[in-house]
């Protein structure tokens, strides 16, 4: 009788078994292999000029993933995004704080994913943990860590959310929901602008009216300190 031998586990398998196992974060059983969303975090998602800008502003956001590929994994994106890891529900609040922001469709390049959705599982870089996945599969890979998760630390306590006690603002911390958003949607809009005026084409994204929002001044302090977040 003849023996069937086990089928060999392929790098994704490894991925597969470091997310669930690690970070106890759901996974698909597609590949490429992909983290769900709405689950135990949502994610904030925008351009990398403008996350990157946003990064800047505040130093500590929790986890960061660069994606380089569509949706799919295969296909190219327009413009390559940044995803920005925040509590679970965040992306169903999202519309309700750009329009407490006064920002409406002025942030259309600010989006989220959040329950049923899902976003690329991102290599992890070699040497975080003993038990690590081999570092990305070559330059054609979906995502990278820009700001990885810690393996046994609860990422989920230090996500942007929303509520009382939550994000220390000025402290150091990472900002509460609100504050990132503002400030997401200010660097989105800041970017459109600098694209535009370096005559990048814009175009599949429907034109843009040359304005800020009442987020944006507060931000740039133009309006009474009563009224700044």
């Amino acid at each position: 009788m003849a023996r069937v031998l086990p089928r060999p586990r392929s790098p994704l398998d490894h991925v597969r078994r470091w997310y669930e196992d690690e970070l106890g974060w759901p996974t698909t059983g597609s590949e490429p292999v992909e983290l769900l969303t709405g689950l135990r975090f949502d994610v904030l998602e925008m351009p990398t000029d403008a996350g990157r800008a946003v990064l800047r502003r505040w130093p500590r956001t929790g986890p960061v993933a660069l994606l380089r590929t569509g949706g799919d994994g295969k296909q190219p994106s327009d413009r390559p995004k940044l995803l920005m890891l925040v509590a679970a529900g965040g992306a169903e609040e999202l519309p309700g704080i750009l329009e407490w922001l006064e920002w409406g469709s002025l942030a259309s390049d600010l989006t989220a994913r959040g329950a049923g959705d899902r976003m690329p599982a991102p290599s992890f870089p070699t040497g975080t943990s003993p038990a690590s996945p081999p570092c990305g599969f070559g330059a054609r890979e979906a995502a990278g860590w820009v700001r990885p998760p810690r393996p046994g630390y609860e990422a989920e306590n230090s996500l942007p959310t929303t509520g009382l006690g939550t994000g220390i603002g000025d402290g150091g911390g990472a900002p509460d929901l609100v504050r990132l958003v503002s400030a997401a949607a200010t660097e989105c809009h800041r970017a459109r602008l600098l694209r535009a005026g370096n005559a990048q084409s814009d175009r599949a994204y429907g034109d843009q009216p040359l304005a800020f929002s009442n987020a944006s001044r507060m931000s740039a302090g133009t309006r009474p300190r009563s009224l700044t977040l």
